[in-house]
């Protein structure tokens, strides 16, 4: 509910839309910030309860729309395991570990787990899916930007960092996740350092980038941090990022607040994310999920992983399962 009311909670000066709203519940109105001031011992519990109700308005709608690659215009997946080519999950098949080799061998695939679903090309500040990285590897073409066709492969670490700077000093938030991932493990050419990469994903979540957000709750949940974690893991599950809405649920379930975590788990795997599928059969295991939702759910789950999937992309994750076999 917005405000509609035309004079001030105060003192009741008429005055329309020239009054100032009340930010945090949008329902009162004020003619002053003196009248706001004295108005808050009145006003304090409806505006945190209004607030409240506005906040999960926004966190449990429906995600926006899934970023397509731009090579294959497929949508995007959060995981490499949400576009594997694989039977439809049943109740039983929860979560599908038929790729866990790809998925979780730290040969392959690092536990960076925004790292290997696309690749980044600085030059042209554009990301593009692992399988059209793979079928460019397979053209001979693995060297070049398919955007502007700009050779990578000889380029020294210093040329790589100044490239990324050049994007950063035009506010490309790709660009600063990408170079806190190398302050942060210390690759690169550059010296680990924790504080510089905190720094920068902190500047691309104030640009609204969705993986910088994911990554400060994850980080934010290493430190035990949990307040600055629930806020970076909302922004990035508003956005559509399941992985971070998954850990939502997690953090409502360890806080005792069972029907929120399984409102999370709903949305996410709707989304395609196997993880929270995973917990919702184990709460249906548990008799807090009816047949019903988990029925409903997976259906959902399935179709979101069905538009994930592509032939190049099914390639790249047998590419990568035999290649970690050979390491084994």
């Amino acid at each position: 509910m917005m405000a509609t009311n035309s004079c001030c909670a105060e003192c009741g000066e008429e005055g329309g839309v020239t009054l100032k709203i009340c930010k945090a519940c949008m329902f009162v109105r004020y003619c002053n910030a003196s009248c706001q001031h004295k108005h808050w011992p009145t006003h304090k519990k409806l505006c945190k309860l209004r607030a409240t109700e506005l906040r999960d308005e926004a966190l449990f709608k429906d995600p926006p729309a899934k970023e397509e690659c731009p090579i294959c215009f497929v949508p995007m997946p959060i995981t490499i395991i949400s576009c594997a080519s694989l039977p439809p999950a049943t109740i039983s098949s929860v979560p599908i570990y038929d790729f866990a080799i790809a998925n979780e061998n730290e040969n392959v695939v690092n536990q960076d787990r925004h790292k290997y679903t696309e690749e980044y090309y600085p030059c042209c500040g554009k990301g593009i899916c692992r399988g059209c990285v793979h079928s460019f590897r397979k053209s001979g073409n693995i060297a070049k930007c398919p955007f502007c066709n700009s050779d990578r492969a000889d380029k020294t670490d210093e040329e790589r960092f100044e490239q990324m700077m050049e994007r950063i000093e035009a506010n490309d938030a790709a660009s600063m996740c990408m170079l806190s991932s190398h302050y942060y493990r210390g690759v690169g050419g550059l010296q680990q350092d924790h504080s510089k990469s905190m720094e920068l994903l902190a500047k691309a979540a104030d640009l609204g980038f969705t993986k910088a957000h994911s990554r400060l709750g994850y980080l934010y949940e290493l430190g035990g941090d949990w307040k600055k974690a629930n806020f970076h893991n909302e922004a990035a599950a508003m956005a559509g990022h399941e992985i971070a809405r998954c850990n939502l649920g997690l953090m409502e379930y360890n806080s005792g607040n069972m029907e929120r975590a399984v409102k999370h788990w709903t949305i996410s795997a709707s989304g395609g994310c196997y993880q929270s599928m995973h917990h919702l059969r184990e709460s249906f295991e548990g008799g807090y999920v009816s047949r019903e939702l988990i029925d409903s759910t997976l259906t959902t789950y399935n179709n979101s992983c069905a538009e994930m999937r592509s032939e190049s992309r099914d390639e790249y994750i047998r590419f990568v399962t035999e290649f970690a076999d050979s390491l084994s």
